[in-house]
């Protein structure tokens, strides 16, 4: 891929020696959904590289995060865990500036939640980093507007200026050329 493209690529991994042959391959950017917790060696290889790192959040694990998510206060939740993932990255190593947070839409949130967050991504403003919002045709947009995950292209295309809007500087989509339009 990086032979006929010059446009970044990001290696969405949770291991380590996968983000490495990646990065050594051409990718560009690591995308760790548990921001660094499933693999000690990941801050490591970031660093190692120098390549930018988001850093998400997720309630639970991939098996469990759906199960009956809950916050007393979920904005100053997600900003404490990435605050402490920030600095933990840190510590290991990884220049702050390479850093991106991502609040995690739809990973251990209700639909409420992944609402809230959208409209709120201003707050993350406090963490001085790039936010990123990945929102495409995700299952919060199925259930408010009742449409099958291939059919929320307009949907995406809404939060996405309503995430903009509200601070993101980076959106993850499947549809390039819609979104570019929209």
């Amino acid at each position: 891929v990086r032979e006929s493209s010059d446009i970044p690529i990001s290696i969405d991994t949770t291991k380590a020696e996968v983000a490495r042959q990646a990065l050594a391959a051409g990718a560009d950017i690591i995308n760790d959904i548990s921001s660094l917790r499933f693999d000690p060696l990941m801050a490591e290889t970031a660093a190692e590289f120098n390549a930018p790192l988001i850093l998400m959040h997720m309630q639970g694990t991939p098996r469990t995060m759906q199960d009956n998510p809950s916050y007393h206060s979920i904005l100053s939740e997600i900003i404490a865990f990435l605050e402490e993932r920030i600095q933990y990255a840190m510590d290991q190593g990884v220049d702050r500036g390479q850093i991106i947070v991502d609040p995690g839409i739809g990973f251990g949130k209700t639909v409420h939640h992944n609402l809230v967050l959208v409209k709120n991504l201003h707050a993350f403003q406090c963490l001085d980093r790039p936010i990123l919002l990945g929102a495409s045709r995700k299952r919060f947009m199925g259930a408010v507007l009742d449409r099958p995950v291939d059919d929320r292209e307009v949907g995406t295309a809404v939060v996405n200026s309503m995430g903009i809007a509200s601070g993101a500087h980076i959106i993850r989509v499947h549809d390039v050329e819609f979104h570019r339009q929209a």
